[in-house]
């Protein structure tokens, strides 16, 4: 075989095998490679413990609460949502002050939203981002 034919060859099957890469990664479900609705791992990468907080956004890293300040916020979310309960209550690095997320008494996992003044301002079902993880 001429050079030029092994090299046209040799040039098409890099390029079936990236293309095929490609095709491959879209038909894979869209939460394949996903921990929750926001954060994506490699495979190399050992998932985010949920129950440490950490989640980052806007050049914020959101961090666990602790003392008077968490118990206000487990308070006030446990005020405005009756018979739910605390997973955990955090900064929030994405509007609110602080966060609360929480499993309804239905079930239904949601996060809290509240104030400075630890007022609840808003409820969001599902976790961050609307998906069925907390």
């Amino acid at each position: 075989m001429k050079t030029t034919m092994k090299s046209a060859i040799a040039s098409l099957a890099l390029a079936a095998a990236i293309g095929g890469g490609a095709l491959a990664s879209a038909a894979l479900p869209a939460n394949a490679a996903t921990t929750d609705s926001s954060t994506s791992q490699s495979a190399t990468q050992a998932p985010r413990d949920e129950s440490k907080g950490g989640h980052q956004a806007n050049g914020i890293t959101e961090t666990l609460l602790t003392g008077d300040t968490a118990t206000k916020v487990t308070d006030a979310a446990l005020a405005a949502n009756p018979g739910a309960t605390i997973q955990r209550v955090e900064n929030d690095a994405e509007g609110a002050t602080y966060e609360a997320h929480i499993i309804k008494s239905d079930g239904t996992r949601a996060t809290a939203y509240l104030d400075a003044s630890f007022t609840v301002t808003s409820t969001e079902t599902g976790s961050p981002g609307g998906g069925p993880q907390g």
